[in-house]
């Protein structure tokens, strides 16, 4: 665990976990909002925006998926040892992987479970992977015919099932008062 001061000098990594469609994005980018009108340096990394770039040579195998979660990791331990408070919205299925990222960050790591349960990312299916799924014309989703694993231990859980986005918001923030208060 790093002192205040040895934390505030550098950023942090709050890492936003949970199924596709359970809110990490919006939540991600609500934060941001947060974060932008306190004037706290910040950047929201997206799974599924680095997955058509950083990460656009990469599957869905085992493999596959934990190298993009390392790479998103790289990337933001990077920008977050210049100061920066990096929110990262990505699924990261793997709690052996969240778990290695933690243990490997060179900044304050922050695991955030978005938790809300199958059948509500169902209903909201933004991007009709989950229709998809239960037709049979995608294979491998995550918490459909992939596993999720969710945290054991996670530092906050937000459920966007049944809380607002603002509560949930307000979850998140509270992991970072020591960039938002001085």
């Amino acid at each position: 665990m790093m002192d205040a001061k040895q934390k505030t000098a550098a950023g942090c990594i709050t890492w936003l976990t949970g199924l596709s469609a359970a809110g990490k994005t919006t939540l991600a980018i609500a934060v941001g909002a947060a974060l932008e009108a306190q004037g706290v340096a910040h950047r929201v990394l997206d799974g599924d925006r680095l997955r058509a770039t950083l990460c656009r040579d990469l599957g869905f195998t085992r493999a596959d998926r934990e190298e993009n979660v390392r790479r998103i990791f790289k990337l933001a331990a990077e920008e977050a040892q210049q100061g920066t408070v990096v929110l990262v919205a990505a699924i990261a299925p793997y709690r052996s992987v969240r778990d290695e990222l933690r243990a490997a960050s060179p900044v304050e790591f922050f695991e955030v479970f978005v938790d809300a349960p199958l059948a509500v990312c169902e209903e909201r299916d933004p991007k009709g992977l989950y229709r998809r799924a239960r037709a049979g014309e995608l294979k491998g989703l995550t918490g459909v015919d992939d596993p999720y694993e969710a945290p054991m231990t996670p530092d906050a859980r937000c459920r966007t099932d049944m809380e607002t986005v603002e509560e949930s918001c307000a979850r998140v923030l509270a992991l970072l008062t020591p960039w938002t208060t001085d």
